[in-house]
């Protein structure tokens, strides 16, 4: 099962920082020598070109892979005009648009050749670009790149379209309680800087942005400057050759002269409260935000005011040891201070179980709050805290790309490689003193911003904000075969999976598998509860964790191979000794409900809708319902279930071991060792391969829900695993067709690029749970049957018929026609080299090797290019016919005019299609086949479901 964390703060986490560019000489530092203290240990080669183009190269150790990442010093603090804000959001869309030289599709084409994946994002100073591929591809992609930073173009048409998906983007993180509370936070916050609007933008700007057309241009022209990118390349690289091939294609982009000041934010005059009020049930939101300091890597405040709340407010402080695990009031309580390049907010936050407790919660983290300036924290606390930023980050750095990422994100401040590492011993410098005098000048009553965010009626009085001073206290108050993958890494991690999953949930019990597990990795061991192993974890940068899925519940664990002893003694005791206090099971019991109520039902219509698709097609066997159960089978979970599920699965017989990094034998000893002390026995009894329902026609099922968008997934049962010879023809088949999160694929190049109709197109042969949270699925999943699925991002619900016929229509021809010779090879030509970035850090490596096991497959790169190799055109399309249908499927739909839907599928009636911008008489005629299409479907294949029923039981 994974963990929930409030994505706003994710989604906002990116730092990002602008300054005036310096002239510099056009000329390349010698390789960086690097401090015994650095966290990053590379030696980088970096120059600055003539006009300003700032060029780092980064040889990572890693082979095979380059990333290319572009930090632009734009983001949504430079939209000082009214009205115009979102537009460096905007270009992340627009600047795949193409150019003459490359339109998109050619773009995609140099793109997909080289087996590479590529994203963008956006912050409040920062827009980046990254790509990872194959090294021998570097000069292609710094061709392709040269081209549409400096001649980007783009026709009306394709930008009314692309204007209509970022208004869909909005509308897909409209469910989200904590985006719209970060909205007003911020709105109230700031009068004047920029700030004032999220990334994203203000709404009404959004909406108008067909209309922009020629601002547009405007905006390109004076942001886009060599003077303010960087050029970040990272990987298996030579210093000098890069560099040259950067001056080649990048030096004649000319400087700019545009300088648009942003407005200083006066000084805040006084505590504010705002309060949303939200529209369907959820649980209440309480925060408290402060004016903290500009990012700085010499003066010590905003590192001090970040460490100070992490400590006063994290997974080891006092507050969420009594809030989160003994009086059980929130589910989650977290701060968030980013990196800013002028004045920003630092924020502490919690989510309330109950709105009557709301008032409570705020007055707890407000008197935390006052203690801070009067109070400084212990030495060792802060030696831990020091310790856990250092490791922690360590440990993240186990691949090209995230190096490439984390460097990003520090570099574009001033564009030297060396700030994250002047960060990192400003940090290490920081004493208690520092701290205390941070709380001292930035946590004070003027420059506070309470905001709530509920369904249901809070307590009187939570909008008469105390002075801190009236809070603050007064003076007179066995054996085991281990797959061992050895590394020079330093980060060990190791893998415990389990072949017990929620197909083993007892029938009315459904979810015991998840919450079994969660009472494992996060309810403490016998000696020592949760909060004692979280703090004795933390300077370590240690982590534990768990994965529950159909099949297998895995067990993570990461340390430092200097830690490796000291956290075994810490961590595995969870496992071979468990707590099970009551405390503990009531609290992760109501986690498992809200995750399930809230976090996937209320708050997240596209995974909701994608478990809602398993579960038909797999009705009646053990896939038939979410890893986290449903909700009566929750409510009846007691803790001797627990007990007695942990005594059957979690045995010696039932587990793959799985270890990773610089490993000695000594450790893979220790491990054997404390493992000896599971139960012994074979584990539960194994599953029988679970029969999906083949539907004859369509089958639909409407989710009736009060939501903007309306979400569609589609699917029909697949026998076809990893372990069946059709496997690699299929995974070629839904990449064509809609490669997750790749803009080249069929679907998305149809639905979304032609049509502008939403946000993102994808198919998949394999379980992918969470996928609108990353690029790769996880591994662990091992399944013994899967679902064919197609997953339409949310439309707006005027198109969501059309949108279905357009789909179907789309993969009906694949299944009729084929896949083209040309399609076939393009696509076989990425896979052969995307094999290796989606199983490029350690802990895919790990996972994909223990899931071969479970398969009892080859090793996964290898046996998906020994397959891709030996494919033809004619195998993968007749795989398609064998397997696949645009017939015969399950359908849901989430929608809020749930009977309106279901007469518009029942009738059969054509359905229209409009555009903001012209399109081609080709498509318009295309469109006019599309929404005559006949689908077919009766009323009796037609099924409408109040969203509270659905996985209630």
């Amino acid at each position: 099962m994974s963990k929930l964390f409030p994505m706003a703060l994710l989604a906002l986490s990116a730092p990002a920082f602008t300054l005036p560019v310096q002239a510099a000489p056009a000329q390349a530092a010698p390789a960086g020598k690097t401090a015994g203290n650095d966290v990053l240990p590379f030696k980088t080669t970096e120059k600055t070109l003539a006009n300003g183009l700032k060029v780092i190269v980064v040889p990572t150790g890693f082979p095979n892979l380059v990333s290319v990442t572009i930090p632009v010093q734009t983001g949504s603090r430079n939209e000082v005009e009214p009205g115009k804000s979102g537009f460096a959001h905007f270009f992340e869309h627009m600047m795949f648009r193409g150019t003459k030289a490359y339109p998109p599709e050619k773009y995609q084409e140099v793109i997909t050749k080289a087996g590479a994946r590529q994203n963008a994002y956006t912050s409040d100073d920062l827009t980046n670009y990254y790509t990872t591929f194959a090294k021998e591809d570097l000069e292609t992609v710094l061709k392709v790149e040269a081209d549409r930073f400096q001649h980007l173009s783009y026709p009306i048409e394709a930008f009314k379209t692309e204007s209509r998906a970022v208004l869909g983007e909005y509308n897909k993180n409209s469910a989200n309680p904590m985006q719209k509370l970060f909205e007003v936070q911020r709105d109230a916050a700031f009068t004047t800087h920029t700030y004032k609007h999220t990334t994203m933008g203000f709404l009404k700007d959004i909406e108008d942005m067909p209309n922009q057309y020629e601002y547009s241009k405007v905006f390109f022209d004076r942001w886009y400057r060599p003077e303010r990118t960087t050029i970040i390349v990272a990987g298996d690289v030579e210093p000098q050759k890069a560099i040259a091939m950067v001056e080649k294609y990048w030096s004649k982009w000319q400087k700019g002269s545009y300088n648009a000041p942003v407005p200083a934010e006066p000084a805040p005059r006084g505590a504010l409260y705002r309060h949303v009020p939200w529209p369907t049930a959820t649980l209440p939101l309480v925060t408290m935000a402060f004016r903290a300091p500009a990012f700085s890597d010499t003066q010590k405040d905003g590192a001090a005011l970040s460490m100070l709340l992490s400590l006063s407010f994290g997974s080891t402080s006092p507050l969420y040891k009594r809030l989160v695990q003994d009086e059980q009031k929130v589910d989650q309580l977290f701060d968030y201070t980013p990196n800013r390049v002028d004045p920003s907010l630092a924020t502490i936050g919690a989510r309330v179980k109950k709105p009557a407790d709301a008032l409570y919660v705020r007055d707890a983290i407000l008197q935390t709050i006052a203690q801070l300036r009067d109070t400084p924290v212990t030495e060792k606390e802060l030696a831990d805290a020091k310790s856990a930023n250092k490791y922690g980050l360590i440990r993240s750095l186990d691949n090209t790309e995230q190096i490439a990422a984390t460097l990003a994100s520090y570099v574009h401040f001033n564009r030297s490689y060396g700030t994250l590492n002047r960060y990192y011993r400003l940090v290490d410098s920081l004493t208690p003193a520092d701290l205390q005098a941070a709380a001292r000048k930035y946590v004070v009553d003027d420059s506070m911003v309470v905001t709530t965010l509920a369904h249901d009626a809070l307590p009187a009085g939570i909008d008469a904000l105390p002075k801190l001073a009236s809070l603050a206290p007064k003076a007179s108050d066995a054996k085991f075969d281990v797959l061992v993958q050895k590394s020079a890494l330093p980060q060990v991690r190791f893998k415990l999976l389990f072949a017990a999953g929620s197909a083993h949930d007892p029938k009315g019990k459904e979810g015991l598998a998840a919450l079994t597990a969660s009472m494992v990795s996060e309810a403490g061991s016998r000696e020592r509860k949760i909060d004692e192993i979280t703090k004795s974890l933390f300077p370590l940068a240690g982590s534990f964790s768990d994965q529950v899925d159909k099949e297998m519940t895995t067990f993570s664990g990461s340390i430092h191979k200097d830690k490796w002893n000291e956290f075994l003694d810490i961590a595995l005791p969870q496992l071979i000794e468990p707590g099970f206090r009551e405390e503990d099971f009531r609290r992760l019991k109501d986690a498992q409900k809200n995750a399930l109520q809230l976090d996937l039902k209320d708050n997240n219509e596209e995974e909701f809708g994608k478990e809602r698709l398993q579960a038909n097609v797999y009705a009646g066997t053990g896939y038939g319902h979410p890893v986290l159960g449903t909700a009566k089978g929750i409510d009846a979970i007691t803790l001797d279930d627990v007990k007695a599920f942990y005594k059957q699965a979690y045995t010696q017989g039932a587990v793959r071991v799985g270890i990773s990094g610089d490993v000695s034998d000594a450790m893979t000893a220790s491990l054997k060792t404390a493992l000896a002390r599971l139960p012994q026995g074979a584990g539960l009894p194994a599953t029988t391969v679970p029969q999906g329902r083949k539907p004859q026609g369509l089958e639909v099922e409407i989710i009736e829900k009060n939501t903007r968008a309306t979400a569609i997934s589609f699917g029909l049962p697949l026998e076809v695993t990893r372990r069946h010879p059709d496997f690699p023809a299929l995974w070629l088949a839904k990449t064509w067709l809609g490669e997750h999160r790749a803009s080249s694929a069929h679907l998305y190049q149809q639905i979304r690029e032609l049509r502008g109709l939403n946000y993102g197109d994808y198919a998949y042969i394999e379980a992918f749970p969470g996928g609108m949270y990353g690029f790769f699925p996880r591994p662990n999943l091992g399944r013994k049957a899967q679902l064919f699925e197609v997953w339409i991002r949310p439309v707006a619900p005027q198109n969501a018929h059309f949108t279905l016929r357009l789909a179907l229509s789309e993969l009906g021809k694949m299944v009729d026609s084929g896949i083209s010779q040309e399609d076939f090879e393009t696509t076989r030509g990425y896979l052969m080299k995307n094999v290796f970035v989606m199983t490029a850090t350690q802990d895919q490596r790990l996972g994909y090797a223990l899931d071969s096991q479970w398969y009892d497959t080859p090793e996964f790169t290898q046996m998906m290019r020994d397959g891709l190799s030996k494919l033809t055109a004619a195998d993968v399309n007749a795989a398609i016919r064998k397997h696949l249908s645009a017939k015969n499927l399950s359908v849901v739909v989430i929608t809020k005019d749930a009977a309106g839907l279901k007469q518009a599928l029942v009738s059969d009636a054509f359905s229209p299609i409009k555009y903001d911008a012209a399109k081609p008489q080709a498509v318009l005629d295309e469109d006019q086949v599309i929404g005559n299409m006949k689908l077919g479907i009766s009323a009796d294949k037609v099924t409408i479901t109040p969203a509270a029923q659905a996985f209630a039981e």
